[in-house]
């Protein structure tokens, strides 16, 4: 699996995301939950997770090339445990709370689809003192 090419998809991602919801948090509410208004509370945490998921952008960005060190394997764990927090929150919101947009059932097949690589990645990925093997030479 390529760590490069899955930081690279996950930093424009999430980054991506991350900024518009720090800008503009009503659309990517809309689009997932289907709601056409939000609170001033829901509105001020969608811009705090915003400002996590540019951060969660920017080291994915910053970390696409560090093949030997452990703090790659230590972002790809991070990113596997929030794509499948992600992808069963935004599950749940849409079989239980019924509250579906038109971008919901995609972003849950995206990040369902973006936990499995990172977990093939993150498991075929040896740690040896500290350094891991470079498969992508």
């Amino acid at each position: 699996m390529h760590r490069t090419i899955l930081l690279i998809v996950t930093g424009f991602s999430e980054g991506g995301i991350g900024l518009l919801l720090l800008v503009w948090p009503l659309g990517p509410i809309v689009l997932l939950l289907g709601v056409e208004q939000a609170s001033p509370e829901a509105l001020t945490i969608a811009r705090i997770a915003g400002a996590a998921l540019l951060a969660l952008g920017v080291a994915c960005w910053s970390g696409r090339d560090d093949h030997h060190h452990a703090a790659q394997q230590g972002l790809l764990l991070a990113v596997l445990i929030y794509d499948l927090a992600a992808a069963g929150i935004l599950a749940y919101t849409g079989w239980v709370l019924s509250l579906a947009g038109i971008a919901l059932w995609p972003a849950v097949a995206f990040h369902t689809a973006l936990a499995v690589w990172c977990a093939l990645t993150y498991w075929g990925m040896p740690y040896r003192g500290g350094l891991t093997v470079d498969r992508e030479a």
